[in-house]
């Protein structure tokens, strides 16, 4: 049995096999080809954007996008977090608005604020997002159900306690990494490029991350197996919470305050982000190099389209229609269902194999 593996026991056989993430493992390396793919779509729209305005196409603009995917790529990673063990989370707008209202109107400005302000707005916003995973994981309350609840309870008690209008003063610090400048680009790019390397490492190269792909594979088989499927499922919404209120801080830098809508417009974008990266809905596949990719290119899609003048309303259009057509072409889950439903109406005989695969022939031949 090679490293990292996990052994489970077929009970029938009382044989050991391997079982772990070897099949998320093996479908890593496709999985990063499919981002590359969308760096490189990104990079050829970039300069594609040229024809559609003199003010695109430019280093400028690039560096512009990269700015401004940094909050779907923060909130992508936890939502890709719970994604891969097969849930979603929808708590994760009112969960950033959580955080930049709560540095910007509770912590201060101060540096020695901030040292213990930061972690405090992360601690909470994990611990409201691993009671999301409590009832998910223990009560088994389905996620949208839960997550939606939550998100809803959280944003009407911000609404209560900051009377609609929070008031506060935006950290220069938390300023200075969008507003200064490193080698021609703002702090806040190399810090997403650590953070990307933290991410795909704690991913790929770590016992939880394993565990993470191995529940997401199949949940029943991982318990088999001992592994703690609950506590990984509830850490998995902490994460996604502390993501979003991460998101939400920085957005307190890059708009120098914060109002109850900061997190209004994220939840489609994490989503799609996470979709179009590759990720498999039904869990258990895709990685985060995937989602760095697809903010991009959402991104990059999002500032053609309002280049060319086309209205918000529009936009949210442009953004379902994205998710839509990479769950039709980019998702196997969604192909398998569409080749059965085929197969239901009598409109195609290869979605059989799906669900009457060939017999072994100890099926065919009973003892």
């Amino acid at each position: 049995m090679r490293a990292g593996e996990v052994t489970v026991t077929d009970p029938a056989s009382a044989a050991p096999t391997p079982f772990v993430s070897g099949k998320a493992r093996r479908r890593l390396g496709s999985d990063d080809k499919a981002a590359l793919a969308l760096f490189v779509l990104t990079a050829l729209l970039i300069l594609a954007s040229g024809w559609i305005s003199p003010a695109l196409g430019s280093w400028s603009q690039a560096r512009a996008i990269v700015v401004l995917s940094t909050f779907v790529m923060v909130v992508g990673f936890g939502q890709q977090m719970v994604i891969l063990t097969g849930g979603l989370d929808l708590s994760v707008a009112s969960m950033m608005t959580l955080g930049a209202v709560a540095l910007f109107s509770w912590v201060g400005p101060e540096p020695a604020a901030l040292a213990w302000g930061i972690p405090a707005v992360l601690a909470l916003c994990a611990a409201i997002g691993a009671v999301n995973g409590i009832f998910v994981a223990l009560l088994r309350v389905p996620s949208f159900i839960m997550t939606m609840a939550m998100g809803m309870i959280v944003a009407s008690a911000l609404l209560g306690i900051t009377g609609g209008s929070p008031r506060g003063a935006a950290a220069p610090a938390m300023v200075a990494l969008f507003a200064g400048s490193w080698a021609g680009a703002p702090p806040i790019v190399y810090a997403m490029a650590v953070f990307t390397v933290l991410a795909l490492v704690w991913q790929r190269a770590t016992a939880f991350g394993r565990m993470v792909y191995a529940i997401g594979t199949s949940s029943d088989a991982a318990r088999i197996a001992g592994l703690p499927v609950e506590r990984v499922t509830v850490q998995c919404y902490a994460i996604s919470g502390a993501a979003a209120g991460l998101a939400g801080m920085l957005s307190v830098g890059f708009a120098s305050g914060a109002t109850l809508d900061t997190g209004l417009d994220i939840l489609i974008p994490s989503v799609a982000a996470v979709v179009v990266g590759g990720t498999s809905i039904l869990g258990g596949r895709g990685s985060y190099l995937g989602v760095v990719g697809g903010a991009l290119l959402l991104t990059t899609l999002s500032t053609m389209i309002s280049a060319l003048g086309v209205a918000a309303g529009w936009r949210a259009v442009f953004n379902g229609s994205v998710i839509l057509i990479a769950l039709l072409t980019l998702q196997e889950d969604v192909r398998v269902w569409g080749a059965r439903v085929c197969r239901a109406f009598g409109l195609s005989r290869r979605a059989s194999a799906i669900d009457n695969p060939t017999p072994t022939p100890t099926e065919r031949n009973p003892p």
